[in-house]
């Protein structure tokens, strides 16, 4: 799954958490932009509630279930930035995109 692809999949699924601001940063690979009191996903590199740091191949294995995000975490694929509370929220976000 490429960058492009698991934009676009946020962005046709309307993946948002309601009334926060997410960053998924995936270093040279780009970033994507939640923003959920306007309802919109960008590629823009914003201030954010909560950033999540991972690499695009780990990420797209999320997306795609065959690597377990808590798993990720606790194997130091996948950090945190911010607010944690909102972090345990993109479990509904990966079902979007796996949806």
């Amino acid at each position: 799954m490429t960058y492009d692809e698991i934009l676009n999949r946020f962005q046709s699924a309307g993946v948002t958490v309601p009334g926060k601001k997410v960053k998924f940063d995936f270093g040279d690979a780009g970033k994507i932009f939640l923003d959920g009191g306007a309802g919109k996903v960008s590629t823009e590199d914003a201030a954010a509630d909560t950033t999540i740091k991972v690499k695009l191949e780990d990420f797209a294995a999320m997306a795609q279930g065959s690597l377990d995000a808590t798993a990720a975490f606790m194997q130091g694929k996948l950090r945190v930035e911010g607010d944690m509370g909102v972090a345990m929220q993109l479990q509904s976000v990966m079902a979007k995109l796996r949806g």
